[in-house]
């Protein structure tokens, strides 16, 4: 299964790091961010993660919120959360099947081994929650750049 532009994105209810749960379709009535990477701490992840918190103001001035979903526990997201300052939602997909029904779990290789995990991936949700915007195979280098010019489109 996978998200298509101009087709609903699917809701979905993920425990969040700082506890409580965020769903999807209780934030109608404002464009949302849904990214998807592959584990807390770790390079690219921390990179694209400041990337979107230092670029929180003007998600805010769109009126845009910012959902980062991992199949890391809550406890290493609260973790990351804290080293990095992190103020937007971290959430969970441990114990759920989000991540697939999104399209970015994947089959990935390295050093000849192949493996399953999260392609780095975007999705932008609009207020009455459609899908405007999918990247896939994210390259961190420019791309909330390109996540807020779209935003800022719509």
């Amino acid at each position: 299964m996978s998200v298509e532009i101009g087709k609903p994105a699917p809701d979905f209810t993920l425990p969040k790091a700082g506890g409580e749960t965020v769903t999807l379709s209780a934030l109608r009535g404002r464009k949302v961010i849904v990214y998807f990477y592959p584990k807390a701490d770790t390079s690219g992840c921390t990179k694209e993660a400041c990337g979107f918190n230092d670029a929180l103001p003007e998600f805010e001035g769109v009126d845009a919120e910012i959902i980062g979903i991992s199949k890391d526990p809550v406890p290493a997201l609260n973790k990351f959360a804290a080293k990095y300052g992190l103020t937007f939602t971290l959430a969970s997909a441990k114990d759920d099947d989000t991540v697939e029904r999104y399209g970015a779990w994947v089959e990935k290789s390295m050093y000849g081994r192949k493996y399953m995990g999260i392609d780095r991936s975007t999705v932008l949700v609009d207020e009455q929650g459609i899908v405007r915007g999918l990247w896939r195979g994210v390259r961190v280098p420019g791309h909330v750049e390109a996540v807020l010019a779209a935003t800022q489109k719509g």
